[in-house]
């Protein structure tokens, strides 16, 4: 049975699009798949998930596919090939772009037209995730002069942070809306939405969806949305971390404090949390990760995310297998340190509080998942096996993040491909059955067939009846195997 439960979620890009090297990925330890729409069109990102699904399908996983909405995220045209590198102290050019415009090192062409409208003398504009920051000097109605701050260098399409108070986009925009029918077309499985600024946009984008669409996911960039957490996480079907605008937008040293508590907040929301954003960002170049960069993965690991990511290093990185094996290293490394009962009875008391005014069915679903997770570790269970169609069971026990092996049987191969991102969990895949009895009789057999469990073991098995509602889990039944 796999051990590690943190999930990884790699990029895909020009580094890492082909079959062999998708394979490989997933060999290496990928479980979820990112594709950015705000790299090229959509067409590009259908033909990539078809390439993903093929490669899942040729290593028997169950791999799940995360689309990227762009957004209202300003980017600057193509760098010259091979990128630049921006000085402490170069002076450079911001313009609107023109059909065909590249960026280089004296002037970077944006795509946003109103630009020059949008910003003034004294603003800070950050390029990509913030490592390059320049000071805008003078403004024209040609062109915006600014002198680099901090330096670094500059390739692709990276983003270009403008006052956010000042831009007159917001999400989702209509090119967003377009992209998630297109998607939903393919059953992509989740879809990230950018720049949330409060709940408001994660139910507009979920309404677009439908109830038949994909997860949304929703990133959080913005001080509004960090203000308007919770709301945002009871909206939306995940959370994104994205640190490296959030850490543009707000004080950068108020990240991780940001990070510890939205991570709290989703797993106690039985969200999926990921932690992205220059985790392992050395590895780009070099076949070895910081120390600063190992150490980051672990505290999110402690902090309990339910996935890292990776973005460009496995995207145009130069070795993007070894980045994804190397996280894994750190991921099961921190794993064996990670307090397992100490967050189990934090959660424990936590969800009697938040639960005191919920509805039978969210109380009845706390109420036996908590009592799954004690039972579990009291009888030190084998493996604890969630029986669900939606997903839903197994997220509720894997807040708890027990030590027991979570094993996710579901009829549904795309609530196999969404759990890919939850932590802890393992799909199977089994036929649908009539009765609770049937479902417990015929998941456990399943486990045994497929190599989790043994005869004699243990395992605590949490369903919901099909006579009560499809949100609820209200049995548990611990059965030994035979």
């Amino acid at each position: 049975m796999p051990t590690r439960r943190t999930k990884i979620v790699a990029t895909i890009g020009p580094a890492s699009d082909d079959p062999a090297t998708l394979r490989a990925l997933i060999d290496a330890g990928m479980d979820m798949a990112r594709l950015s729409l705000a790299h090229g069109p959509v067409d590009a990102t259908l033909e990539r998930i078809a390439r993903v699904r093929a490669a899942a399908a040729d290593c028997n996983r169950s791999i799940g596919v995360l689309a990227d909405l762009p957004g209202p995220k300003v980017r600057a045209a193509s760098f010259v090939d091979g990128g630049v590198y921006l000085e402490v102290g170069d002076v450079v050019s911001l313009a609107p772009s023109e059909p065909g415009d590249r960026s280089d090192g004296r002037r970077i062409a944006v795509d946003h037209a109103p630009l020059l409208a949008e910003i003034e003398a004294g603003d800070r504009v950050a390029l990509g995730d913030g490592g390059v920051l320049l000071l805008i000097e003078s403004v024209d109605r040609e062109q915006a002069t600014a002198r680099v701050q901090s330096s670094g260098r500059l390739e692709g399409r990276p983003g270009v942070n403008l006052p956010p108070e000042r831009v007159s986009i917001a999400t989702p925009t209509a090119d967003d809306l377009s992209a998630l029918e297109r998607l939903a077309e393919v059953d992509v499985d989740a879809v990230a939405v950018s720049f949330v600024r409060d709940h408001r946009d994660v139910r507009t984008v979920k309404r677009a969806a439908g109830p038949d669409g994909p997860m949304v996911v929703a990133k959080i960039e913005t001080p509004s949305a960090v203000e308007d957490i919770e709301r945002v996480i009871a909206e939306a079907d995940g959370v994104m971390v994205a640190r490296g605008d959030l850490g543009v937008r707000c004080a950068f040293e108020d990240v991780p404090h940001f990070q510890k508590r939205i991570i709290r907040v989703g797993v106690a929301y039985a969200r999926p949390v990921i932690t992205a954003t220059q985790m392992l960002e050395s590895m780009i170049h070099a076949p070895t990760p910081t120390r600063a960069e190992v150490s980051d993965v672990a505290n999110a690991v402690f902090d309990g995310t339910s996935a890292v990511m990776l973005s460009a290093e496995t995207a145009i990185g130069r070795d993007p297998v070894n980045v994804v094996r190397t996280m894994s290293r750190i991921a099961l490394r921190a794993e064996r340190d990670f307090d397992y009962q100490g967050w189990g009875s934090r959660l424990g008391r936590q969800q009697i509080e938040e639960h005191s005014s919920a509805g039978p069915a969210a109380r009845i679903t706390a109420a036996i998942s908590s009592a799954a997770w004690r039972a579990a570790a009291e009888i030190d269970a084998t493996a604890i096996i969630a029986c669900t169609n939606s997903g839903a069971t197994a997220r509720a026990i894997s807040r708890f993040r027990p030590t027991a092996p979570i094993l996710a049987a579901t009829p549904s191969p795309r609530t196999a491909r969404r759990l890919s991102v939850a932590w802890g969990i393992t799909p199977m895949i089994v036929d649908p059955q009539a009765s609770s009895d049937d479902i417990v009789w015929f998941a456990v057999q399943a486990a045994a067939q497929r190599g989790y469990v043994e005869p004699n073991d243990v395992v605590a098995v949490l369903v919901g009846s099909p006579i009560e509602p499809a949100a609820t889990t209200d049995v548990l039944r611990l059965v030994r195997v035979h």
